[in-house]
């Protein structure tokens, strides 16, 4: 049974088909949907140290502006959360606290396609999880429109 689905998003519009899909498999078991956005501070720290304020206050707006359009999507209820830190620590250390039974996270997001199979933060979540990942990749255009 499934009551409790950790979403992880990124706001980029790659994650927009796992957002779709979290939200119907939440719909389906009448599960809780937990929408978790993570603001990478290895990223804020990596930058220079003149633009490190105002990239921090931007990706934190980011998370707050993703997870707001997100519920507008849905007339369910969602927990939104922003945490920061390192983005696979948070998302599991996230799920295993409120003991979810499933993470949600899309195969590409705002890096795009530097990973060759998953992106990096999915498969480090696959990876470290210690319940079931569903990953879902984003359709190219010509998937998207058959």
């Amino acid at each position: 049974m499934i009551d409790t689905v950790v979403l992880t998003t990124d706001g980029s519009a790659s994650a927009d088909r796992a957002v779709r899909v979290a939200l119907d498999l939440a719909d389906r078991f009448d599960a809780t949907i937990h929408a978790l956005y993570v603001v990478d501070t290895v990223e804020v720290e990596a930058s220079p140290k003149q633009v490190r304020e105002d990239l921090h206050e931007a990706l934190l707006d980011s998370g707050h502006d993703a997870l707001d359009a997100l519920q507008e999507r849905t007339d369910s209820q969602i927990e939104t959360v922003v945490r920061e830190g390192e983005p696979t620590d948070e998302i599991c250390a996230y799920a295993d606290e409120i003991d979810a039974d499933v993470i949600a996270t899309g195969t590409r997001g705002r890096h795009g396609e530097h990973a060759l199979l998953l992106g990096s933060v999915a498969e480090s979540v696959v990876r470290r999880a210690t319940m079931p990942v569903l990953t879902v990749r984003q359709l190219d255009e010509e998937e998207a429109a058959a």
